[in-house]
């Protein structure tokens, strides 16, 4: 096959190496937005349904990566995408990987991709399928790597979503990405003590729920905060709860928890470290000196 080209007027052909769920929803936003399309999945069944809505289908990740200079990789993890393009041409390519991985992994991968003549952005996708291909989601996806290519495929790559280029490190999109879903999780953890909290009591979960919703939101924009701190090192800038205050209070959350039956294991960690800084002298300050905990057992 040929590399396919574009004019300044026309939408950008693109190759998806990847039909899974996500994949086969960025595949029908670039087709319904009126882009040429080659795609290629492991298991061939699976993109039936994008050759009935016009993408080609190749029997190979090479031959799909021939018919066009942009390439995008959805796949399982690094190592699929290592062996997906390794009988591939990359010379002259473009390759977008959207695939999940590690800072350490985009970097290789960049530099990999760069010794067989690519140009690389590593990605991270901050959406679920659903949210794809739909403006009023939210929806956005983290770039990294060369700011040229950004630059010259961003229209195409904001088809599907929105983009928000984060450096020229390739390992930056990976680590917005795993910093944000950490967040997320932690935020997951404290919602399913709360669950458990009035679980067997007579209050609706239902009920329940909006309160949680519209108190995480009041809390949400601390985050601000905290960067302010940390940008600044006074720790006890505009602190309005101190840490000192907060350890003691910490004791209520526990007992509460005890008295309901309820395991405190999601909250014990964090309360761990915030007594292991007051300990340290650090009363005054909120809760940003954990940050320097954390930092000491990572380095």
């Amino acid at each position: 096959m040929t590399d396919s080209a574009s004019s300044p007027t026309s939408p950008t052909p693109l190759t998806l190496l990847g039909t899974g769920a996500m994949g086969t929803a960025l595949a029908r936003a670039w087709l319904a937005a009126g882009h040429p399309v080659t795609v290629w999945n492991r298991t061939p069944a699976r993109t039936e349904p994008l050759a009935a809505e016009g993408a080609v289908v190749t029997g190979s990740a090479a031959e799909a990566v021939a018919a066009n200079r942009l390439v995008i990789a959805c796949l399982l993890d690094d190592a699929s995408v290592g062996e997906a393009l390794s009988d591939a041409d990359l010379s002259g390519r473009d390759l977008v990987n959207l695939t999940t991985g590690t800072p350490g992994q985009g970097r290789a991968r960049a530099a990999w991709a760069g010794t067989r003549g690519a140009r690389f952005l590593d990605a991270g996708v901050m959406a679920v399928p659903p949210m794809i291909g739909d403006p009023a989601s939210g929806a956005y996806v983290l770039y990294s790597g060369s700011p040229e290519m950004f630059e010259e495929h961003r229209a195409t790559l904001a088809v599907p979503a929105g983009t928000r280029y984060v450096g020229t490190d390739p390992g930056f999109a990976a680590l917005h990405d795993v910093a944000l879903l950490s967040a997320m999780y932690g935020m997951f953890a404290g919602m399913t003590h709360a669950f458990a909290l009035i679980r067997g009591e007579d209050i609706a979960p239902k009920e329940f729920a909006p309160l949680l919703v519209s108190w995480l939101t009041a809390m949400a924009p601390a985050a601000l905060e905290t960067a302010d701190r940390l940008e600044s090192g006074d720790y006890t800038k505009d602190v309005v709860s101190h840490l000192a205050m907060q350890v003691a209070g910490n004791a209520t959350l526990l007992r509460t928890a005890e008295e309901q039956g309820v395991s405190t294991e999601l909250l014990t960690p964090f309360m761990d470290l915030m007594e292991r800084r007051l300990a340290a002298g650090h009363g005054d300050e909120d809760t940003t000196g954990v940050v320097e905990l954390l930092a000491v057992r990572a380095g």
